[in-house]
């Protein structure tokens, strides 16, 4: 990238609504956005519903249920000079940051049966219990046994016996920063050209969508689906992949070695907006996908305790 003289101003990139409702942000008219702004400002109870193209099928509408509307966010550019307000010259990928957004056209359903159940018509359900509380040590003040743990979807082949069927999790990544409430009123009051410009930095936060949200996920059913000898199915979009630490394939690369499945989505965007599409397939371990998550390893002990040195004489006070 060139260097900018001294005393000019740079260009600046923000994260900004992708896809809103389903639709492109960018390929929105200035209307819609200001329609789609201006609902967020009325108690959800009694907001017109909006459908989500990606859940819904023929015959048989869903709406959007995640507040706000917002299905993924990307990087928009500002020109220094012009003020002029782009998609990000240097790459604009979609991030995803609603599950729902990977249902587009089944597509992952289609790919996780073929490749886990040699079926790509397989019937995907949604939420499915799979942990339920034990006695508590406290008072019980609920039912013990209520359901507390779930899996996304599960892909099944009607009809077999044994039954056949795989599980899958969804993972978006979550976005740090200010609420979105405050790019919704700009959006309402916008009058320029083009679109507008995010008024407030955020980014995406994969160490809460990895290791805090995805990894206990994993540690917590995989050892029980391995035993049922079922593989777990991962979907994420490639920048998520991109961010996981170096792992190590299953051994051989062969799917009768992995405990965990990564299966990896790549968005196209064309005139209609984005269409999912397949990247790669990735075989690991689930000590491998533990590693890849966490994404770190411990410092020295020796720095470590250089840096307790250096915070314990900031908070020590000299005796007088």
């Amino acid at each position: 990238m060139p260097k900018q003289k001294a005393g000019t101003k740079k260009t600046q990139w923000r994260y900004g609504i992708g896809e809103w409702y389903g639709r492109s942000f960018v390929q929105l008219t200035p209307q819609e956005r200001q329609y789609y702004a201006s609902i967020q400002t009325i108690p959800k109870a009694e907001r017109a519903p909006q459908a989500c193209p990606f859940q819904s099928k023929l015959g048989n509408i869903v709406n959007c249920g995640k507040s706000g509307g917002i299905c993924s966010l990307r990087s928009y550019e500002k020109a220094p000079a012009t003020g002029l307000v782009t998609i990000d010259s240097r790459r604009s990928s979609l991030r995803t940051t609603c599950p729902s957004r990977f249902e587009q056209d089944g597509t992952i359903y289609r790919w996780i049966g073929e490749t886990l159940l040699a079926n790509p018509d397989a019937s995907a359900i949604g939420e499915t219990p799979f942990l339920q509380r034990v006695p508590l040590m406290g008072p019980v003040e609920c039912e013990s046994k209520r359901e507390v743990g779930r899996i996304d979807n599960v892909l099944v082949t009607p009809g077999t016996s044994p039954l056949q069927w795989a599980p899958v999790e969804k993972q978006a990544v979550y976005f740090s920063g200010e609420k979105m409430g405050l790019e919704f009123q700009n959006i309402a009051n916008f009058e320029g050209q083009g679109f507008p410009f995010p008024i407030k930095n955020r980014r995406p936060d994969y160490r809460s969508s990895g290791p805090k949200r995805l990894l206990p996920q994993l540690e917590i059913k995989v050892p029980t689906l391995r035993t049922w000898g079922k593989k777990m199915a991962v979907v994420v979009d490639e920048d998520f992949f991109n961010q996981l630490g170096h792992m190590k394939p299953a051994p051989a690369n062969d799917i009768s070695n992995a405990e965990v499945v990564w299966f990896v989505v790549r968005y196209v965007e064309g005139v209609g907006g984005f269409t999912l599409g397949r990247l790669k397939t990735f075989l690991t371990t689930l000590k491998e996908a533990v590693d890849g998550l966490v994404a770190a390893i411990p410092v020295p002990q020796g720095r470590f305790e250089e840096t307790i040195r250096a915070k314990l004489h900031k908070v020590i006070v000299p005796s007088s």
